[in-house]
């Protein structure tokens, strides 16, 4: 028989950071990468969070891993495997209530857990032992003889396409199946199931969320809003 299963994003949905620029930011403590690259980095970092344009955390994104793969070729790997030990042990807790319950509600229930991550998969393979997940496709950077080649294959963009292969490789059933994650980079993998949650969802996000009747979740402090979809508005559930 085919099995149930629900997929999370990891970045933003179930931890409260993103692993990837965590992982940057330890290599850059740790002088593994040029201070060059670290202030080009800061300095990206501080336009976003001043807001100084709508599209600045993306471009903050796009300076952060630039940089990263620039430095790939001086890499060494003890000073990686450092830096996901370090961002694991930081970050592993640093979650929200909402996804952490509902994994743990769905296992009970005898779903098949998945991650689908555009952070390392090193570190998400970590995060995944750690809540239980069953499965976990994250972004492999390809090393030999203990470097970094420079080549990586990433999830990110083809999220639907490796929850296909997830789902033929478990036998899994689409009915009842759920995902949840909390970005434009999760729209394929959302259109994907029968229930779609965007969870503190961007503007690209919540666009889509109420094109296609998805339920919206927004937990800020300590309240969780679960919005649900009544004829292209969203209400708050009762």
């Amino acid at each position: 028989m085919s099995q149930k299963f629900a997929v999370f994003d990891i970045d933003g949905t179930l931890i409260r950071w993103q692993l990837f620029h965590a992982i940057v930011g330890e290599l850059i403590k740790l002088g593994a990468l040029d201070k060059q690259v670290g202030q080009e980095i800061q300095t990206a970092r501080m336009h976003w969070k001043q807001r100084t344009h709508d599209e600045s955390f993306r471009e903050y994104e796009k300076v952060l891993v630039a940089a990263y793969e620039h430095a790939l070729a001086n890499l060494k790997n003890e000073d990686f495997t450092h830096a996901v030990d370090a961002v694991f042990n930081e970050y592993k807790d640093q979650v929200y209530r909402y996804t952490r319950n509902l994994i743990r509600e769905l296992k009970a229930a005898g779903y098949m857990i998945l991650a689908i991550s555009g952070s390392h998969h090193e570190v998400i393979q970590k995060i995944a032992e750690h809540y239980g997940f069953d499965d976990v496709v994250g972004q492999i950077y390809e090393q030999q003889n203990g470097r970094f080649t420079g080549e990586h294959t990433t999830p990110m963009y083809h999220k639907d396409v490796v929850l296909n292969e997830l789902i033929a490789k478990h036998n899994l059933d689409l009915e009842g199946s759920i995902a949840v994650g909390d970005s434009e980079s999760d729209i394929p993998m959302l259109a994907l199931v029968e229930q779609a949650v965007a969870f503190n969802p961007s503007r690209g996000l919540f666009a889509e969320a109420q094109k296609q009747g998805w339920k919206v979740v927004l937990e800020r402090k300590n309240m969780i809003y679960e919005l649900e979809p009544e004829d292209g508005r969203y209400i708050l559930k009762g």
